[in-house]
């Protein structure tokens, strides 16, 4: 009787939806995972395409069946915060917005963004690191993204998967935060991560890690002195929407002069490229070692006391 009585139980939670152990989803999911799991309770495909420049009215003209869309700078995903843009609201004030999109702590988030470029699939790692950040595991990103999603038939010209339109909402309700306050550093973390030969990683473009272009939110040109350039583009395949091998990815690192394990940290302008370098690190090659400076170079910039290295200078 007390084993019967024990598997009702359990047959009771999973029925309700709950678990005796954190769900962890795998990082990365193809189009043929999503289409089997197509309005399946319990996953939520998140329409990030906003990140790739689609308004919400693009938005409600197609979209994967069920999605429900988010504004990746509008609706408070990131916020300016002492002056410096695109930091991570307070945890709570996060918790609140993915509450109000019908997201629980039960559900497994899918992170749909556009799939065009590498830069797009830097909304997508911001807002996975994001998720992880209030402790929550069970995210993915639709590999390819939606413009994968959106292939056409060579031969009938239609779509080979189903697209809704119209709006899709799911009701409101409660997401609580739990804090992994060690995934988030400062600029003095880095500073002495600087200091102690800890490697840091300039996920920008090379312009910008030469000091030949510089962002409008950065006040310095260059990047931390030591700092390897990896650029964002390099982690995609032609600096599209889907993500390199883990092979091609571990041969990207070497040619670059950066390690696939121990310590390092990324950045960026504002930690949205650093993003897309902490994802492949961590998520894809395994280097649970890495972290992400949020505040970037808009940040370390801001401090004369900070130093910036500038390679090249045009006369």
């Amino acid at each position: 009787m007390p084993r019967i009585f024990s598997n009702l139980l359990l047959a009771a939670a999973v029925l309700l939806g709950a678990s005796f152990a954190p769900a962890v989803a795998q990082p990365l999911v193809d189009i043929d995972w999503a289409k089997a799991n197509l309005g399946k309770p319990g996953i939520v495909f998140l329409d990030l395409r906003s990140g790739g420049g689609l308004t919400k009215e693009g938005y409600l003209k197609e979209h994967i069946p069920g999605a429900i869309f988010t504004d990746y700078a509008k609706d408070g995903w990131r916020e300016k915060i002492d002056g410096v843009e695109g930091m991570l609201p307070p945890p709570e004030k996060v918790a609140k917005l993915i509450g109000s999109l019908g997201i629980t702590n039960a559900s497994h988030v899918v992170i749909v963004p556009m799939g065009r470029a590498a830069v797009d699939m830097g909304a997508a790692t911001r807002i996975y690191w994001t998720f992880k950040v209030l402790g929550h595991d069970n995210v993915s990103i639709l590999d390819g993204g939606y413009q994968a999603w959106a292939a056409v038939d060579e031969k009938t010209k239609q779509p080979i998967n189903p697209i809704a339109s119209g709006g899709a909402e799911l009701p409101p309700t409660t997401f609580t935060p739990h804090f992994r306050k060690e995934m988030v550093i400062d600029r003095n973390d880095v500073k002495k991560a600087m200091e102690a030969g800890v490697p840091l990683i300039d996920n920008r473009p090379n312009d910008f890690y030469v000091g030949l272009t510089t962002s409008p939110v950065v006040k310095r040109a260059g990047t931390i002195p030591g700092a390897k350039s990896l650029q964002e583009s390099w982690l995609t395949k032609n600096n599209g929407g889907s993500f390199r091998s883990k092979s091609q990815l571990q041969a990207l690192y070497k040619q670059a002069g950066v390690p696939v394990e121990g310590e390092q940290i990324t950045f960026c302008n504002t930690g949205h490229w650093a993003s897309l370098g902490w994802f492949v690190s961590s998520e894809i090659l395994g280097n649970k070692n890495v972290k992400l400076y949020d505040g970037s170079m808009a940040e370390w910039s801001q401090h004369p006391e900070l130093p910036v290295e500038q390679k090249f200078k045009l006369d």
